[in-house]
């Protein structure tokens, strides 16, 4: 047994080792041995996801597919590391040597990789964090795997440098840039889960007041996250005192328009004047909030174009919100006819053509009104109600005044054309009455 741990713990240093290592009979037992593992996990991912229904695409521990999710290759890595210490007992390992490796490369890429995609709603930087951390840890892996990555780091600690009253090294700044990348992809992994649990289920007001919840949690671990890298560098974090003054002045003079947008978005989120969902008008504007973050928030009409306006500009000015109340709101229609027609017919045609559209509410019902006596007939006014603005104003006025025009002109209902009428003076030359 001690012959061979000892033999576990000895490095294989050369190729002529590797491949002799690899071609041991034992090796055949580390590859199906690894090879049960990896059934074991994936067999173990098919049934949590059954046990948790149809996860969502955007779910970090699972995914689309099995092995789209981060859940998969953990339990891998787990289960690889149970079993090279089972194995290490009896036979001399080499090909896990390799393995484990791979594995953590794996756990590292995906985590950082699914938890970008979900954090950041594939934006297009997210490509690029992805080969970065691809890259990294595929070169950690090598590194690790040849014996090289012991050395490499005693040759980055070799240079030094004195940043006020600490002495910081190559070495430092690897390890700081590392750790600070995964107490960043921590902390959005938490804040993502967070976001997801107190979205998932609110509506109206609740929506904008977690979803302002959500923002600062967020803001609030990253900032945590910075801190604690920043610590791990070596960096004394009373210098930030400096740092943080200078960002004070900055945000004072140069970035106070920017710092009224991002105070006026918590004011929005946190007193729900404005919510999502909401149809608003706003600069000429009309549309449904869509999303509301710290520093704008989207308005979308219902032609498919997007404003974002700037939050600042929904507390200095005036906004009209046509849903705070209620999702109601009223439209008219207004159509003259002949000094001879039927009053009561025109009302009733008006009436109906009003009620034959579904979007039309019936309560309150449709009314119609005389208005005027106008110049060219009578003037009536058709004024209802609907609860989807979101789906078109425009276009609802327009089917209505079709159903008019065709019932008007269904029963011979006269849609008069402007009549002027030029009285002539008998006696008079033509040109007197031109004018001087």
């Amino acid at each position: 047994m001690n012959s061979v741990s000892s033999s576990n713990s000895a490095p294989i240093t050369d190729l002529d080792s590797w491949l002799a290592a690899l071609l041991r009979p034992t090796a055949l037992v580390e590859l199906a041995s690894l090879g049960v593992c990896i059934l074991l996990a994936w067999t173990l991912v098919w049934l949590l996801r059954r046990a948790v229904g149809t996860p969502d695409e955007k779910s970090i521990l699972f995914g689309r597919r099995i092995v789209d999710g981060v859940m998969f290759p953990l339990l891998l890595l787990g289960l690889g590391l149970l079993d090279e210490l089972l194995l290490q007992q009896w036979i001399p390992l080499a090909l896990f040597k390799i393995a484990m490796p791979v594995l953590v490369s794996l756990a590292v890429i995906r985590t950082g990789v699914k938890v970008l995609q979900v954090a950041f709603n594939n934006a297009p930087v997210v490509r690029l964090l992805e080969r970065t951390i691809s890259w990294v840890a595929w070169l950690a892996m090598v590194l690790w795997v040849s014996g090289l990555l012991p050395v490499l780091l005693d040759e980055l600690d070799q240079f030094k440098w004195k940043v006020g009253g600490s002495m910081l090294s190559a070495r430092n700044l690897v390890e700081g840039a590392l750790t600070a990348g995964a107490v960043l992809i921590f902390t959005l992994w938490i804040s993502a889960a967070i976001e997801a649990r107190l979205l998932k289920s609110a509506t109206g007001s609740a929506l904008s007041l977690r979803k302002a919840i959500s923002n600062a949690t967020r803001a609030l671990l990253m900032f945590v996250g910075l801190l604690v890298a920043l610590s791990s560098v070596g960096i004394d974090l009373t210098a930030l005192s400096v740092l943080g003054g200078a960002v004070g002045v900055g945000i004072g003079f140069g970035l106070q328009k920017l710092a009224a947008n991002y105070v006026s978005g918590f004011v929005i989120l946190a007193e729900r004047s404005i919510r999502i969902g909401d149809f608003v008008k706003v600069d000429n504007f009309e549309g449904r909030v869509t999303d509301i973050n710290a520093r704008y928030t989207v308005v979308s009409a219902p032609n498919g174009r997007e404003s974002i306006v700037p939050n600042e500009m929904l507390l200095i000015q005036r906004v009209e919100n046509l849903s705070l109340n209620n999702s109601r709101i009223s439209q008219s229609t207004e159509v003259a006819v002949g000094y001879d027609s039927d009053a009561d017919l025109v009302i009733r045609l008006l009436t109906d053509a009003a009620l034959q559209e579904p979007r039309v509410l019936r309560e309150p019902a449709p009314s119609v009104t005389l208005t005027a006596f106008g110049v060219d007939g009578l003037e009536f006014a058709l004024g209802y109600w609907i609860a989807d603005p979101e789906n078109g104003q425009g276009n609802l006025r327009s089917a209505i005044n079709l159903r008019i025009l065709q019932a008007l002109r269904a029963h011979h209902i006269d849609v008069p054309y402007p009549q002027r009428v030029v009285h002539t003076v008998a006696g008079k030359p033509a040109e007197s009455l031109s004018p001087d």
